[in-house]
């Protein structure tokens, strides 16, 4: 029974552990976690990773965002702006305030105060000459002679 036990314990149980550990531990545990690991984080990681930041940073950053903040500037503050101040410029200051002050000055200030009043003080000083100093002096004279004066 002895040699039963110790030829079963020894060799079997302990050739079975030793094989078992040693092939499934060390040989597959070991070597494939650690290949995979290393297959994995180096190959897969490492390399897609830095191929991913690297276009994602060269593509997206620098290619997408450059040419986006440029068409951005480009377009809107430089056209959109530009055109827009210009035909803000243009429309109101150049052409409504331009019109507004031009026809103002030539309405009122031109034909009002020229016309009106170059009339008025026109009609007002040939009325008073005419009618004052004309009429006037004529009754002057005509009583001057009456009167021998």
């Amino acid at each position: 029974m002895h040699t039963y036990i110790h030829t079963y314990i020894h060799t079997y149980i302990h050739t079975y552990i030793h094989t078992y550990i040693h092939t499934y531990i060390h040989t597959y545990i070991h070597t494939y976690i650690h290949t995979y690991i290393h297959t994995y984080m180096h190959a897969c990681m490492h390399a897609c990773m830095h191929t991913y930041i690297h276009t994602y940073i060269h593509t997206y950053i620098h290619t997408y965002i450059h040419t986006y903040i440029h068409t951005y500037i480009h377009t809107y503050i430089h056209t959109y702006i530009h055109t827009y101040i210009h035909t803000y410029i243009h429309t109101y200051i150049h052409t409504y305030i331009h019109t507004y002050i031009h026809t103002y000055i030539h309405t009122y200030i031109h034909t009002y105060i020229h016309t009106y009043k170059h009339t008025d003080i026109h009609t007002n000083i040939h009325t008073y000459i005419h009618t004052y100093i004309h009429t006037y002096r004529q009754t002057d004279r005509q009583t001057d002679r009456q009167t021998g004066s």
